[in-house]
């Protein structure tokens, strides 16, 4: 439960007063900064590997498939015999859900509580540069980030109308790619996320440091620079596929 002097013009006044803000939370503050920070990470690892994946798209063709084609049957096939085709990827899949879900339920949840805490007063005299930027508008990003989500699961795995082409066949990624992107509207918008993803990234590895305990000089430098270079590879890989097939580089 929050004390504080909510009052700061009685305060002025020589009337102090406590008065809890809000009730004491059934979830505490610190296990919902924790539960952003991993599944923070876990986006984090996922959109790298992603990233690395979809850039098989510019690797020559494996006996006569695309190469990405051969890598997305093998994402499909993996564990088998143990597992089930697709049972691998279904696994990832939820996890990666119910990190979404838990993701931005945390993210709402920690806004709601800083305007409690902070009343009719806002934060101010805050440091300038990317990170404060990044900061102040992570809802933002992430809203757009959380409709790219849906749109881009509509166009490139689901198929479903009008967000795929109509060219669109399961399985066929290197073609589905070829035709979704080949619209401008799709490719500047994947664009325009993708910057998007660099802001919202770059700030929540970075506030991941500070919410798992990391506190070390020389540890909490190398993982600033990491805060800003994955971002930037998953933006510069990711941007180069739609680039590269809306200007007729990839057909």
């Amino acid at each position: 439960m929050t004390i504080t002097f909510n009052d700061r013009d009685a305060i002025v006044h020589g009337k102090i007063t406590e008065k809890p803000l809000r009730e004491r939370p059934s979830y505490p503050t610190w296990a919902m900064k924790l539960t952003m920070a991993i599944t923070g990470l876990i986006f984090g690892g996922f959109v790298l590997v992603h990233m690395i994946g979809n850039l098989k798209i510019f690797l020559p063709e494996h006996d006569g498939k695309p190469a990405i084609d051969v890598y997305g049957e093998f994402l499909r096939t993996v564990g088998e015999p143990l597992f089930p085709r697709e049972g691998i990827l279904w696994i990832f899949r939820i996890v990666l859900l119910v990190a979404l879900v838990l993701h931005v339920y945390c993210a709402f949840a920690l806004v709601g509580r800083a305007h409690q805490s902070r009343g009719k007063f806002r934060r101010t005299n805050l440091m300038g540069g990317h990170q404060s930027f990044a900061a102040r508008t992570m809802i933002v990003t992430g809203l757009v980030l959380l409709l790219f989500i849906l749109f881009h699961i509509a166009d490139l795995t689901l198929g479903v109308a009008p967000a795929a082409s109509d060219s669109f066949h399961h399985g066929d990624v290197y073609a589905n790619l070829v035709a979704s992107f080949s619209r401008w509207p799709v490719a500047i918008f994947y664009i325009l996320a993708m910057l998007f993803l660099f802001m919202h990234l770059s700030h929540g590895i970075w506030t991941a440091v500070s919410d798992l305990g990391i506190t070390g000089k020389r540890t909490r430098a190398v993982m600033l620079f990491i805060s800003y270079l994955v971002p930037a590879l998953v933006m510069v890989g990711n941007i180069s596929i739609p680039l590269a097939i809306a200007t007729g580089l990839i057909s």
